[in-house]
């Protein structure tokens, strides 16, 4: 069994999935580790539509990913399963907070959720992409979503057929000052 700190650091973006379904009881289980995320003020602004069925994620894709408003990633048609992730912004906590902050919680909310999903599918043996250039408003229409519901991002989700090795990640220091050390 993997550390979580084992964990962070292996998870790969996966560009290559093989061509073998996902079982529900792991796709369940990557869902309800982004359902157990914390939120600002517990509203859990996410909402899922995971797309597993081979004919309707084909034309998912062919819609919802090709050329015009997005950038074709074609490489998505490889992957079992595409997660939809939205946020309900009917919130009203979320839509006051939002205009006294300027902070969009429900993105900051998503990003966390999103981040439980990911490290629960690697702890699963299974591979992820974050997908953020679509056609939010053709998938929209395309999967009847209701109108407070936004599209924020997209997930693959399936077995790696190649993993991509680590990338350069910047040093510590260059990200992280303590109190006012180096604060430009």
């Amino acid at each position: 069994m993997k550390t979580l700190d084992q964990l962070i650091g292996e998870r790969r973006s996966v560009r290559k999935y093989l061509n073998k379904p996902v079982e529900r009881e792991k796709i369940r289980q990557v869902i309800e580790a982004a359902r157990f995320a914390p939120s600002a003020c517990n509203k859990q602004p996410w909402r899922f539509v995971v797309i597993d069925d081979p004919e309707l994620k084909g034309e998912f894709v062919g819609r919802g990913l090709a050329g015009g408003v997005a950038v074709p990633n074609k490489w998505a048609a490889t992957a079992p399963v595409v997660i939809v992730a939205a946020s309900e912004l009917s919130l009203m906590t979320h839509n006051i907070a939002e205009r006294i902050q300027g902070v969009e919680y429900h993105l900051i909310d998503l990003g966390i959720a999103l981040e439980h999903l990911v490290l629960k599918a690697e702890d699963l043996g299974l591979g992820t992409c974050y997908i953020g250039w679509f056609d939010a408003k053709g998938i929209q229409k395309f999967l009847g979503l209701p109108a407070s519901w936004k599209v924020e991002c997209l997930v693959t989700l399936g077995y790696p057929q190649e993993v991509p090795g680590a990338t350069q990640r910047k040093d510590f220091g260059d990200i992280c000052v303590f109190n006012k050390e180096g604060v430009a």
